[in-house]
């Protein structure tokens, strides 16, 4: 075992303990305002809410308060998103663009100055934002975002809001009976709370009792306003964005998260006990028939006949060992995730400091890649290292390049803010030809320098043993469906929370419950990756090496066909939200394979070294 994944073993171990006592709270950086202070308001997007469970919770918000739009809401899909002014609204002169961080463009947010004046505990009623005259093409294109349910939203302090722009009157609850009407909102109100000199909630309400009618596409004069009321609470700072987390923590949300942890712990239980039963009872007696000498009883064992195949290099040794690379790379990144997050670096709406540190530390790690790769080819062969680094290099970052830019031309089609500026693509090759190159190729080089002989418990002959017929289930899709399905069904409630918080408006503010669940896939893999190996092994199966990456990866095949699911029984709909959907969902359980592969090689290389070793001690 090479010293990578006993580090990120032990980065994983050290975060264990201290997650238990950890969730995600705000940045304790807050700023400080005095009376009458300007507080800049950011317009960001707009954009299809598409939820057809929204509908519930919209009607429930609609009778306690007003017409509101729900905060930290269920799940939709944000990756069809437009500029916020790309409706007619009011629009400042001049319109100044937020600079952005890599993380924020990369999330799709284009944050602008905006027309309010919501100064720091002053009161307004009734503000006039501007009156516009609106032409018929934009009356049409109001309504159309209407239809749509489009929501706006906006940044205050650092503290994201919503509202919506319209409403629909259906021909039941219209007066003159003739189809259903369409209403524009023209007041917001904001309501803001504080505590002494800091702002700790704000939300956006449209006002159903301010609307116009934009059912046809005549001329309209519309008057925007706006009020903002400030109200004293005694919340601290640090815990304003537990409201975020509110959807998250309703009892039946909890009994959900307790139900999914209680089942993974079953899982592992029983996993637990039958490996124990295998060990104890059957391998046990197996190295004790070796060591016998009896040969009526020695023909009983199988896998003890495969020895000096079992350690055979597999075939496509230079992409094999690209795979273990790319997902030791994963691995770390996971856990050097986790420990942002511990240290509270990457908290709920730090806006794109996930996109940020995923760009960061995969590029900044991808010695780590390159290391594990060539220290691991070279403990078989002294040449040919550089071809496996290189396959490292492009095994990943080569097939979402290919995503990414079609997805790219895709958004630019439809005007989207997924669509990624030519400065930021600039800026990414850059990274990749100017960092992320040198440090692969450094890892690369310290790896070779650095391998040893690869050290097997038995010698490997040059004709490979002939391996028997088997029976179809105990070949290679009967093994990847049980391998793949028991780790699923212990993280797929989490696993949907995972994609809402993705792909829609939930907010993950517990990471702990997400680590746990981490470990638990890990854990899963690991025993499922022995106990099958095993079975392979004692019917003289000595082809294991590749199917031990196979079966930790089928986890992921699981993932992308319940995400083909959840897509299906959302009301998301259009080709771009399709797309986007399919290719980044497409590259997430790619990453899961990649990486759940490598540890199911690492725990059955480690058990297969265990037992032919006791087998040679004997």
């Amino acid at each position: 075992m090479t010293e990578t994944p006993r580090i990120s073993l032990l980065l994983v171990l050290l975060t264990t303990v201290t997650f238990s006592f950890r969730s995600a709270i705000a940045s304790s950086k807050g700023r400080w305002y005095n009376v009458g202070d300007h507080v800049p308001l950011f317009a960001n997007k707009v954009g299809p809410l598409n939820n057809p469970s929204w509908y519930f919770n919209y009607l429930v918000v609609l009778i306690s308060k007003r017409c509101s739009f729900l905060q930290g809401g269920q799940y939709s899909i944000e990756c069809e998103t437009y500029q916020y002014f790309d409706l007619p609204f009011c629009r400042p002169d001049p319109l100044i663009k937020k600079k952005e961080s890599l993380g924020e463009v990369l999330n799709s947010d284009r944050l602008t100055n905006a027309l309010h004046e919501l100064k720091f505990r002053e009161d307004k009623a009734g503000e006039i934002l501007c009156q516009k005259k609106l032409k018929g093409d934009e009356v049409a294109k109001f309504r159309d975002a209407v239809i749509e349910d489009f929501y706006f939203q906006m940044y205050y302090d650092d503290l994201p809001l919503w509202g919506f722009i319209g409403k629909v009157e259906e021909e039941s609850w219209t007066v003159d009976g003739k189809g259903p009407k369409y209403y524009l909102f023209k007041h917001v109100q904001f309501d803001a709370l504080y505590n002494g000199n800091q702002i700790i909630e704000i939300s956006a309400f449209s006002d159903p009792n301010h609307v116009v009618d934009i059912t046809e596409d005549v001329e309209t004069t519309v008057k925007f306003t706006y009020s903002v009321f400030w109200n004293a609470t005694s919340s601290p700072f640090e815990n304003r964005m537990d409201k975020y987390s509110r959807t998250s923590l309703l009892p039946t949300h909890r009994q959900i998260h307790w139900f999914s942890f209680v089942n993974s712990i079953v899982i592992i239980v029983l996993l637990i006990g039958l490996l124990t039963l295998l060990f104890m009872r059957h391998l046990k007696n197996d190295l004790k028939k070796c060591s016998g000498g009896d040969e009526e009883e020695e023909k009983e064992v199988g896998w003890k006949y495969i020895h000096s195949d079992v350690f055979r290099c597999p075939p496509q040794m230079p992409l094999f060992c690209a795979v273990l690379g790319t997902g030791t790379q994963f691995l770390t990144m996971v856990c050097l995730l986790f420990v942002l997050a511990f240290v509270g670096v990457l908290y709920p709406y730090n806006r794109g400091a996930l996109c940020t540190s995923l760009v960061v530390i995969h590029t900044l790690i991808s010695g780590v890649a390159g290391y594990s790769s060539a220290s691991f080819y070279s403990q078989f062969s002294e040449t040919g290292w550089e071809r496996s680094v290189l396959l490292t290099g492009i095994l990943y970052l080569g097939p979402l390049f290919i995503t990414v830019s079609i997805l790219n031309t895709v958004a630019i089609f439809y005007g989207a803010t997924a669509a990624l500026p030519f400065g930021t693509i600039v800026v990414i090759f850059l990274v990749y030809a100017l960092v992320t190159i040198p440090l692969l190729a450094i890892g690369g080089v310290i790896g070779y320098r650095f391998s040893s002989k690869f050290q097997a418990p038995s010698a490997t002959k040059r004709c490979p043993r002939e391996i028997p017929a088997l029976p179809w289930y105990r070949k290679t899709p009967g093994q990847l469906f049980l391998a793949g399905l028991l780790p699923f069904s212990a993280i797929v409630l989490e696993l949907h929370h995972l994609y809402a918080t993705v792909w829609g408006y939930k907010i993950c503010t517990n990471s702990s419950i997400l680590f746990f669940t981490f470990i638990i896939l890990i854990i899963l893999t690991a025993l499922l990756s022995v106990g099958l190996t095993y079975i392979q092994l004692t019917i003289e199966d000595h082809e294991w090496w590749w199917r031990s990456v196979l079966r930790g990866g089928s986890t992921a095949f699981f993932m992308f066909v319940y995400c083909i699911y959840f897509y299906a029984k959302s009301n998301m709909r259009g080709f771009m939200q399709l797309s986007f959907f399919l290719g980044y969902n497409a590259c997430m359980c790619y990453a899961f394979f990649l990486m759940l592969g490598t540890i199911s090689f690492r725990a059955s290389l480690m058990f297969v070294r265990h037992i032919y070793s006791a087998v040679k001690n004997e």
